[in-house]
């Protein structure tokens, strides 16, 4: 096992985490959990137990507004250590996924862990989610990673943190991966890692694959709950969007084509997949960063260019495994070693202790 700080004892009042060098664990799945689709959809569906202290939630602008419309703002639900140690322990900001939230099931798992280990923890909401629509004149995308980056240094000045780590998870993995990519050799000193879970790095390939016929039923539940927020903004913002755009759309791609890229300023999807995909960035990443993909993800592609340039950059540790999903890596759990088998929790987080 890794020698990092056991991931149920909390750090004490006076202590810090000590450095550990990061080693990660086999993935084994759970039994009856070999299939990519099983391990997805039993990822998305158990239950997860909170054991959370009581929250604090913050409005952070990350848009300014102008003389014809309203700043944009994003919920964050955070969750800090004390206030006399505050700033020496790592803070770790979660970005959730495509139509999720910071009470998405993953989102409360690692922040879970997070805090036992003695991190305080920073559930990030992208616009529009978490019941925020009527906080942003604008649709959320996969390419505003500037809000992640405004949501950081918000926190980092408020707190005077000086420990940072970068969390997301599929639509969120792009986000945070292609923020450190922008950021390049200029990433703030307190960013100490990045780690993304099932990142959609490859936007058009991972559409693309999307609309198989295997994988419709993961497709017509996005789209379908991506169509009820697109309503729900026009109820808000009426002047801005037009409701008739989301008749008849059948596919991510078709959304994305006639919604996305219309109110994003992208010129069609395929532009907006190219300019919002991390993958174009990757290459530039200067921070300690944890990539973790399964080979029987559903959905979530990357391309054999994208992946040598992954495996070229010696910033990032790229973990490939054979098994796990899309975003569930569900382990057999180990009492006698106080682990649940949510396996790309667990690595996270000592990755995380390890370069905080």
């Amino acid at each position: 096992m890794s020698d990092a700080p056991a991931i149920d004892q909390p750090i004490g009042a006076g202590e810090t985490a000590p450095p550990a060098p990061f080693q990660s664990q086999p993935f084994v799945p759970r039994r009856f959990l070999r299939n990519g689709h099983a391990q997805t959809i039993a990822g998305n569906f158990l239950p997860r137990a909170s054991h959370l202290p009581a929250s604090e939630s913050h409005l952070v602008e990350v848009s300014p507004g102008g003389d014809t419309q309203i700043a944009t703002q994003v919920l964050c639900v955070c969750h800090w250590q004390p206030a006399e140690v505050r700033s020496q322990r790592p803070a770790v900001i979660l970005v959730h996924g495509l139509e999720g939230s910071s009470d998405s099931q993953y989102i409360v798992g690692n922040a879970n862990k997070l805090w036992r280990a003695g991190a305080s923890v920073i559930r990030m909401n992208m616009r529009n989610c978490g019941g925020t629509e009527r906080l942003s004149p604008t649709l959320y995308h996969s390419g505003l990673s500037g809000d992640v980056d405004a949501v950081m240094r918000f926190f980092m000045e408020r707190e005077r943190l000086e420990s940072i780590a970068l969390v997301g998870y599929s639509m969120g993995g792009n986000l945070v991966l292609k923020l450190a990519g922008e950021l390049g050799a200029n990433a703030p000193r307190a960013l100490r890692s990045v780690v993304g879970v099932s990142p959609a790095i490859d936007l058009g390939p991972s559409a693309t694959a999307l609309h198989r016929p295997e994988n419709r039923l993961y497709e017509r539940r996005f789209l379908r709950n991506l169509i009820k927020r697109f309503r729900r903004k026009v109820r808000f913002f009426p002047r801005a969007f037009d409701p008739n755009r989301a008749t008849g759309i059948r596919s991510l791609r078709e959304f994305d084509d006639r919604i996305t890229a219309l109110y994003s300023g992208f010129l069609s999807a395929d532009d907006y997949y190219y300019r919002a995909a991390a993958a174009r960035v990757v290459d530039h990443i200067a921070v300690p960063t944890l990539i973790l993909h399964s080979l029987d993800d559903p959905f979530v592609t990357i391309t054999p260019e994208t992946r040598a340039a992954v495996q070229a950059n010696p910033n990032i540790t790229f973990l490939e495994t054979e098994h796990g999903g899309h975003c569930a890596f569900l382990a057999r759990p180990d009492s006698t070693n106080a682990d649940d088998g949510y396996w790309a929790e667990t690595t996270l987080l000592r990755f995380i202790l390890a370069h905080a």
